[in-house]
């Protein structure tokens, strides 16, 4: 097998050259990575046989922290599966002795708890805005010092009460909460098998560090997770490749253009300085310094580029040479991704090999 072998693969099997229905991608790929909504929105249109729009873009998803502690978006029926942690005693739980965040070692416990139920109640009754939330919990006794810890934009009292299972955060651009779907908590150990289950099927095949990668593990426990699946494998390049299900014979062939979303499983899914999309020169145009995970542009499967949309404007921002040719299958794939598009800019931007910091920001991303 080789590289482009692989990459035909793996495309296929993310779906980005074999659509399927939102919901099953959604589930195959464990939730697309949702720091901002348009991504997220972009990452399920490019692999979905159905149309995806604004409106129904919400129907059967819900936004919650799962893997690496970032927020995803992902199918509700799998709540299950990642809403696992502390799940035997945290699930729907208001004990708050010991729950610390970012130096929150001040407020009690009691006070948490006051404003943990105050908070759920007034979401269940319809105020589920975060600047609602805010000013009920302003009308409820909440100092500044406490509304720093509990509207903390990293987290705070909110992800606690996401993390156990009494909210979720609406999949909509305004910041907004709903009553969680009730759900029964899977076991920690059975969670994290059938994630990295779905991994080997729908990523893989991919190497011990790729998946120690996507999920944050240490290369220990991948090998430990690894043992515990009929997994395959194959070598490609002196690198050892695992994978789950079978592999065919043939492929579909791997697109001339794809304008790949920010935050995309494709860039996220595997060892950033070893992947095979991604050509180490261009790393720093993609994963910036700010940990955000710029929409990249592939062309025969190697990062080119990447892509800026505003409004009705497309920003192209090249890495490198693209010849006139190439700059066709660029903007044919715009013209079948948006149909919106009345400015098209081009434009060079020169990319250095940096060491880079993490991608998940500090604590997943803001809500």
């Amino acid at each position: 097998m080789t590289t482009q072998d692989l990459k035909q693969i793996q495309l296929y099997r993310q779906h980005l050259t074999d659509a399927a229905d939102k919901l099953t991608v959604a589930r195959d790929l464990n939730g697309v990575q949702c720091q901002f909504l348009s991504y997220a929105l972009h990452a399920l249109r490019t692999r979905c046989s159905q149309e995806i729009t604004a409106e129904n873009f919400e129907d059967g998803l819900v936004k919650n922290w799962t893997v690496r502690g970032t927020v995803h978006v992902f199918a509700r029926e799998d709540l299950a599966v990642f809403k696992h942690k502390g799940a035997e005693s945290d699930y729907l739980s208001h004990r708050w002795d010991g729950v610390m965040y970012r130096g929150s070692w001040w407020i009690t416990p009691e006070r948490q708890e006051y404003f943990a139920r105050f908070i759920v109640a007034q979401v269940a009754s319809g105020t589920g805005e975060r600047e609602q939330l805010k000013t009920a919990c302003c009308g409820a006794g909440m100092t500044e010092r406490e509304r720093s810890y509990i509207f903390d934009g990293w987290g705070g009292l909110l992800r606690q009460l996401c993390e156990r299972g009494f909210l979720s955060c609406m999949v909509r651009e305004k910041k907004a909460f709903a009553v969680c779907t009730p759900f029964t908590p899977m076991r920690t150990e059975d969670a994290l098998l059938e994630q990295a289950r779905r991994y080997l099927t729908h990523f893989a095949p991919a190497t011990v560090k790729d998946m120690a990668y996507y999920f944050g593990w240490t290369q220990t426990f991948v090998k430990k997770v690894i043992a515990a699946l009929p997994v395959n494998t194959c070598d490609i390049d002196g690198k050892t490749y695992y994978y789950l299900g079978a592999l065919r014979g043939d492929y579909p062939a791997i697109p001339r253009c794809l304008l790949v979303a920010g935050f995309d499983q494709l860039m996220l899914g595997y060892q950033k300085n070893e992947s095979i999309y991604l050509p180490g020169e261009h790393l720093r145009g993609i994963f910036n310094l700010a940990g955000i995970v710029l929409p990249p542009i592939l062309l025969d499967g190697r990062v080119v580029g990447r892509w800026r949309k505003k409004d009705s404007q497309m920003t192209f921002e090249l890495f490198e040479k693209v010849t006139a040719p190439q700059r066709k299958f660029i903007l044919s794939a715009m013209d079948e991704s948006f149909g919106d598009i009345k400015k098209v800019v081009w434009s060079d931007v020169p990319c250095a090999p940096k060491t880079l910091p993490a991608v998940t920001g500090r604590s997943g991303g803001k809500i």
